[in-house]
C-alpha cells in the first residue's frame, strides 16, 4: 500500500534526521507499527484484485524480459548515476562516512537527511506497485519480509554501514542472488518453514559477514 509507505516515511524522518535515532531500528519499528494499524483498519479482510492496468502492466514483456524487470534496471542506473554525480550523492556519501564532521563542515544535514528518505518512500512506492502488478491481488502480508531480506542484500552487497562505503550495484546484484536462491530452494519443493528458515540463514550470515568486515577495517 503506497500511502502505508509514505506515512512509513514520513516518521522515519522525524526520528532519524531530528531525534538522530537508528535508521534501522526506526525503520522496522515503524513497519511493525504501522502494520498493526492497516490489520485493525482491514479488519483481516483481504483487499481486492489489482486494477487491470497494473496486472496488464505486470504480464507484459520484452523477448522474455518482464517489462517491470527492464523499468526497474532503468530506475536503477538513474539512481546510481545521480548519486554518484551530483552534489546530493556527495553530500550522502560525506555524512555516511561521518555524520558529525558531515555537519561541521556545512553539509544541510537536516535537508539531506529528509530528502534521502522521501526518495526512498517514493521508490519504495514504485517498488510496491511493481509487486502488486505481478501479483495481482491485494495482500495485507505480503512483502512483511522484504525489509529484513533488503537490509541482507545491502549488507551482501558490500555496502558498509558509518563509513561512507558502497554503491547500489552491489545490492542490486545480492538481491537478484538472494530472490534466485529462494526461488531456487521453492522449485525443489522446500516448504514455507524451510523457507522461512533458509531466509534466517541467510540474513544471520549476513550479519557475520558484516561484523567480521567491520572488525577488519
Amino acid at each position: 500500500m503506497p500511502w502505508f509507505r509514505n506515512s512509513r516515511r514520513s516518521g522515519e524522518c522525524l526520528f532519524i534526521a531530528k531525534l538522530n535515532a537508528s535508521s534501522i531500528i526506526v525503520t522496522l519499528a515503524m513497519t511493525m507499527v504501522l502494520g498493526g494499524v492497516i490489520l485493525a483498519l482491514a479488519q483481516y479482510r483481504s483487499p481486492a484484485d489489482a486494477p487491470d492496468l497494473l496486472r496488464s502492466f505486470g504480464r507484459a514483456r520484452i523477448g522474455m524480459i518482464p517489462v517491470a524487470v527492464i523499468c526497474w534496471l532503468v530506475i536503477m542506473m538513474a539512481m546510481a548515476a545521480f548519486l554518484r554525480f551530483s552534489t546530493f550523492g556527495r553530500y550522502i556519501d560525506v555524512i555516511g562516512a561521518n555524520p558529525r564532521a558531515a555537519i561541521a563542515s556545512g553539509v544541510p544535514y537536516v535537508k539531506v537527511m529528509f530528502t534521502g528518505h522521501i526518495l526512498s518512500s517514493l521508490l519504495a512506492v514504485i517498488s510496491s506497485l511493481f509487486l502488486l502488478s505481478f501479483v495481482g491481488v491485494g495482500s495485507l502480508s505480503i512483502g512483511s519480509d522484504l525489509a529484513l531480506n533488503s537490509l541482507a542484500a545491502v549488507i551482501l552487497g558490500g555496502v558498509s554501514f558509518g563509513s561512507g562505503k558502497g554503491g547500489i550495484l552491489g545490492p542490486t546484484v545480492a538481491a537478484f542472488m538472494l530472490v534466485f536462491a529462494f526461488n531456487f530452494l521453492t522449485s525443489l519443493g522446500l516448504g514455507e518453514p524451510g523457507k522461512q528458515m533458509a531466509q534466517g540463514a541467510i540474513i544471520a550470515c549476513a550479519a557475520i559477514a558484516y561484523a567480521i568486515r567491520g572488525a577488519r577495517r
